[in-house]
């Protein structure tokens, strides 16, 4: 073979390997990579409450409120099972509220979670997924996101300092949080 056969074979290798990987990006791209629907949303916690058999002293409540419909939902559980296997040992009881009117089920790994069917106030719920907190006292310590931006993780979470703070003793109270990111409206 010739020099210049050699590098015209190189060349046509060289484009054939880009030609694939660049096919693999897009496929990939295509397949897994979805906008997400971004909106800013103002959670006000005041007035939120525990049913009346949760409410009053007792250990350190989290609840997801959360809608089957909901895309953001879907990249939210990962984290919240995260925080089932972190916190759950450590006194936190977690509870569920799926959006009224709907049907679905939580991901497997969060099936202990004890779901809320009749919890008042659900017109309090600006979007999903969102979260509150109450502590041992029965006190509301934080309503709103789990994060801001695109998705949810242990990195740019919210909750964690809340729960980490709560399991500690100390005094939390942020019922209040706006917020931009994956957020479905709930009403």
């Amino acid at each position: 073979m010739s020099l210049n056969r050699k590098s015209l074979l190189a060349i046509l290798l060289v484009v054939a390997w880009l030609g694939v990987l660049l096919a693999a990006f897009w496929s990939f791209q295509g397949r897994y990579l979805r906008p997400y629907p971004s909106s800013t949303q103002l959670f006000q916690g005041e007035g939120l409450q525990l049913p009346a058999e949760l409410a009053g002293p007792g250990p350190i409540r989290l609840v997801h409120f959360w809608d089957p419909g909901c895309p953001c939902n879907v990249a939210n559980q990962q984290h919240l099972a995260s925080l089932v296997a972190r916190f759950q040992s450590q006194g936190v009881a977690f509870y569920a509220v799926r959006r009224p009117g709907t049907q679905g089920r939580l991901a497997d790994e969060l099936w202990g979670m004890k779901e809320l069917k009749d919890f008042p106030l659900t017109p309090l719920v600006p979007a999903s997924p969102a979260v509150a907190v109450w502590d041992r006292q029965g006190r509301l310590a934080y309503f709103g996101p789990y994060s801001e931006g695109a998705t949810c993780t242990s990195a740019n979470s919210f909750i964690e300092p809340v729960l980490e703070a709560l399991v500690a003793g100390r005094t939390v109270r942020a019922n209040s949080a706006l917020a931009s990111g994956c957020y479905c409206d709930w009403h």
